[in-house]
């Protein structure tokens, strides 16, 4: 498989190796360099209509990347709608959505990939980070799932190093694998992102459940590791307090970190803006969307139950402005310039 070398423990300290889509700079002994993934590569210019190089602008230049939890085509509707930016396909979200089960590894590589193919074609520009958990199984499992994710249209996802029996990262019993078998899963992630012809930007976020497992110094360390490997980002995932956030974000700079706050979850509620202050680069809210989803449609079948009616839990919102959310407005004005006329009334 092309780029198996580019980890190699060569004494050079700056070598340069070819492959037929990339060539890649160890900046050091066993240390991932490609040249035109740098970030100051990512500095200037007008924002890509490529999405994974606008996660790569956004990722370079000021300001943290707000990512809101989407899990089907109404939230991503929604977060669209509210102008964010950026959206996160949350594992647990989709498993939710999809299947109406829990994040204990039950969906599959399928499972995700469909949602994301049509959660990235609403607004093909909008960044989409998915979750990928553990890479679906070994290195080739892996290398298939980056691929997958990357024809889906999706801008970058994170593989982490739970076992493959793994759950939500806000759960108690979390298990995790070696330190090398977490490094193999990250490896074979940018080995598969690199041999894609053309060139790709997608970003590989490397995610540890180890700090509530092994502790914050190893989950420091496999981490720093994934770095070298060629992670874009690191992902630590149940940082309890602010000031094991700063000293993370220290200890691994200048790599962009990423934050996952769940309500009620391992993390506190942060911000966005004390994320921001405290130096990380993402922030992702996973479980927005789903959480109040259930609210909201716990309460209307309650009220339809009670009362016998949906006439008080739609508000005063009607089909057509249902749909409108979903888009309608673009359908109706794409079939008049195609010369179509179903439309012209609705």
């Amino acid at each position: 498989m092309p780029g198996l070398d580019y980890f190699s423990n060569s004494k050079d300290v700056a070598s340069t190796k070819s492959t037929s889509t990339e060539t890649i700079v160890e900046s050091a002994p066993g240390v991932y360099y490609n040249a035109r993934l740098d970030p100051k590569n990512f500095l200037d210019g007008p924002l890509s209509s490529n999405p994974a190089t606008r996660l790569r602008q956004m990722l370079a230049r000021p300001g943290i990347v707000i990512a809101p939890g989407i899990c089907d085509g109404i939230s991503a509707r929604c977060a669209l709608e509210a102008g964010f930016s950026c959206m996160y396909q949350s594992g647990a979200a989709t498993t939710a959505s999809r299947l109406g089960q829990p994040d204990l590894a039950i969906a599959t590589m399928n499972d995700f990939v469909q949602a994301a193919q049509m959660v990235c074609s609403l607004d093909p520009t909008v960044p989409v980070i998915a979750d990928a958990d553990t890479g679906f199984g070994g290195p080739a499992n892996v290398a298939r799932t980056v691929k997958q994710y990357v024809r889906a249209g999706v801008a970058g996802l994170h593989i982490e190093d739970q076992v493959q029996t793994k759950r939500c990262g806000h759960l108690m019993g979390k298990q995790v694998v070696s330190r090398e078998e977490f490094l193999t899963r990250i490896r074979a992630a940018v080995i598969a992102r690199d041999s894609i012809p053309g060139g790709s930007d997608f970003v590989i976020i490397g995610r540890t459940d180890s700090a509530q497992v092994l502790g914050m110094e190893e989950a420091v360390t496999r981490l720093k590791l994934a770095a070298d490997a060629g992670a874009d980002v690191c992902f630590i995932e149940g940082v309890k307090t602010e000031e094991l956030l700063r000293s993370t974000v220290a200890a691994l700079a200048p790599k962009p970190v990423l934050v996952n706050v769940i309500s009620g979850g391992l993390t506190p509620s942060f911000t966005s803006q004390e994320a921001e202050a405290m130096g990380a680069k993402i922030i992702i809210f996973s479980l927005v969307s789903s959480v109040a989803m259930v609210h909201a449609v716990r309460a209307a079948m309650k009220s339809l139950k009670k009362t016998g009616t949906d006439f008080s839990s739609a508000q005063g919102m009607d089909p057509k402005s249902f749909f409108e959310v979903m888009g309608l407005n673009e359908v109706i004005e794409l079939d008049a310039k195609a010369g179509g006329s179903a439309f012209q009334v609705v």
